[in-house]
């Protein structure tokens, strides 16, 4: 297909027609090994022939491809040759495949290889440091406990053949990078999405998905290691320390005897120097009944959690071979006659946006009878909306799209790059009456997270541009990096921080007029990360603003491995700064009504 024009579309006419099923069985997603299911699964995999379709990869075929092939008998793209001498006879290891439904078997790679010691000792530290170190709370201690499980991942990858790609390596840094907000940021909803994406990042990394079913469905395969990893775990612990007898004594007793070593010279040695049993107590876990059961849980967890992760990475689930058929073409004019009314729509409204952007706001206010605030939060939310609308007409479109012949691919480039570039304006009006509206009311955490959320749509939207250009086969992944490095920098610039910060400097400018806003209530209820911008305010209302976020840093008594940057950054500020005496509840309590009446 000629590369060349404007809106997105998809490769190539041919990408675009229904493919047929009960093409044979041929290799992998990306970097993974490509058996064919293992014995027992013949019958599965002849339910599955009608529905899934596997082509021969051509010759010239580019490295981020969507896998086309899967082989049963030899590796796929980015493996070994299938040859591996450390793997052993993977059809003869007795593995018990999940009994699950028929089509998900048949989306597994293959019977993981056996358990290499080098994964079974990265589990086992994970889970050890989980218990350890994750009692306390989420701060570096989660990057800490993440390394060896990624150590493990990686190891059972390569007894599988499997070797890191471009992409793997991509999404691995990545949700370590994620991990880095804990340690840094006290709010706690940075610190969600940061985890809950460096997940789903880790999980793109153990599944090498490339499709929008490999992007969105990665995620489930890494669940479902929940059940299988730990299985699959023990059997090759007890394949490679039982010995032929197949029991796990002389490991177990070498484990009790040094666990009982440890207690006794380190109560000993504690006795001795209570340096050294204040740093024996920073580290040891809690020994008393009601802490013991919680770091037994902790140590299962970091041991199913890794061993999933290794299962997920000796054998996949490979999402990449669900085909989602296109939606049936359709004419040109009953194509495009709704969406030209829309791109119409679309420019008479952004007309209007710029007159008011020329023209000032006040000749609009003064006919709409509109307070300044009333006009922005009107319509912010309504242009929200509108984006997100906007992107499912531009989803359906291309389901519907006609594609006989490069006129119809020129009637689809044109018509919805015109659609696309029509709604970077609206983003930008919406983005704009935000703006407006914090001027009016101040920033908060919600509406500095829905203008985060209309900025990252925006960056979808010139995405699919740039998809309809140069071919769209990468468009699932940069979509999905694009959100991750957008949760990424949402925890770095620390939000609690920006929405303080913003409010102070509303309350100095609006001082000058002898109004002052500013609202107190909303600040105390900010994280420490707030700290460093309230500090700037004048007393007593510094103080009446910081002072619940000091009780709960005394109250706290975390190691240094449960510890933010944000949280020891502001203790270092109130210790050098103490809040002011004078700033009791009812002094606090009468300014917040104060400012309330502004």
């Amino acid at each position: 297909m000629d590369r060349s024009g404007g809106g997105p579309v998809p490769d190539t006419p041919s990408e675009a027609e229904p493919r047929k099923p009960g093409a044979e069985d041929g290799g992998g997603a990306e970097g993974s090994a490509g058996e064919g299911s293992g014995g027992g699964r013949g019958a599965v995999s002849g339910r599955t022939a009608a529905l899934t379709k596997k082509p021969a990869v051509a010759a010239d075929e580019p490295e981020d491809a969507v896998p086309a092939s899967y082989s049963g008998d030899a590796a796929s793209e980015g493996d070994a040759d299938g040859d591996d001498p450390d793997r052993g006879d993977v059809d003869d290891w007795d593995y018990p495949v999940a009994e699950s439904a028929w089509w998900f078997a048949d989306l597994q790679a293959k019977s993981p290889a056996p358990v290499r010691p080098a994964t079974l000792w990265a589990a086992l530290a994970t889970g050890v440091l989980s218990m350890l170190l994750l009692a306390d709370g989420l701060a570096l201690n989660l990057l800490l406990v993440a390394i060896p499980a990624a150590l493990a991942a990686y190891y059972a990858a390569q007894a599988a053949g499997r070797g890191p790609r471009r992409w793997t390596l991509v999404w691995g840094v990545g949700g370590l990078a994620l991990l880095t907000v804990p340690a840094l940021r006290d709010a706690d909803w940075p610190t969600f999405l940061a985890v809950v994406t460096a997940v789903a990042a880790g999980s793109l990394a153990l599944h090498g998905g490339r499709t929008w079913p490999g992007v969105l469905f990665g995620p489930i395969g890494l669940y479902t290691s929940v059940l299988t990893g730990p299985v699959w775990g023990w059997r090759g612990l007890r394949e490679r320390f039982g010995g032929a007898r197949g029991n796990l004594g002389p490991v177990l007793r070498a484990l009790a005897v040094a666990a009982v070593l440890l207690l006794v010279f380190g109560a000993l040695f504690a006795g001795a120097d209570a340096a050294f049993a204040d740093l024996l107590g920073g580290v040891m876990p809690d020994a008393s009944v009601s802490g013991g059961p919680w770091h037994f849980v902790l140590l299962v967890l970091g041991l199913v959690g890794a061993l999933a992760a290794a299962h997920t990475a000796a054998s996949p689930v490979q999402w990449d071979r669900i085909e989602v058929p296109p939606g049936r073409e359709r004419g040109r004019v009953e194509w495009a006659l709704p969406l030209i009314v829309l791109v119409v729509l679309f420019a008479a409204f952004n007309a209007v946006q710029l007159a008011v952007l020329f023209g000032g706001y006040d000749t609009v206010l003064e006919k709409t009878g509109q307070s300044y605030a009333e006009y922005a939060r009107q319509g912010f939310w309504q242009l929200l909306l509108v984006t997100l609308l906007t992107l499912l007409v531009i989803v359906f479109a291309l389901r519907w799209a006609p594609r006989n012949g490069a006129r119809d691919w020129t009637l689809v480039r044109a018509v919805l790059g015109t659609l696309c570039v029509l709604t970077l304006v609206v983003v930008a009006s919406a983005v704009r009456r935000m703006d407006m509206y914090v001027e009016a009311y101040g920033l908060t955490r919600l509406r500095i997270s829905v203008v985060t959320v209309e900025l990252w749509l925006a960056l979808v939207i010139v995405l699919i541009m740039a998809a309809g250009v140069w071919g769209a086969r990468w468009l699932p992944r940069a979509v999905m990096a694009s959100a991750a490095a957008g949760v990424l920098a949402f925890g770095l610039l620390s939000p609690d921080g920006l929405v303080a910060e913003r409010n102070v400097e509303r309350y100095e400018a609006t001082s000058k007029d002898g109004e002052g806003k500013f609202d107190v209530d909303y600040a105390r209820g900010l994280s420490a990360d707030a700290v460093p911008a309230l500090d700037k305010l004048e007393e007593p209302l510094r103080s009446c603003a910081l002072e619940p976020i000091a009780r709960e840093l005394k109250k706290e008594n975390k190691p240094w491995y449960a510890t933010s940057w944000g949280e020891a950054r502001a203790r270092d500020i109130l210790e050098d700064r103490p809040l002011s005496a004078e700033a009791d509840w009812s002094e606090c309590l009468q300014l917040r009504d104060e400012f309330q009446y502004r």
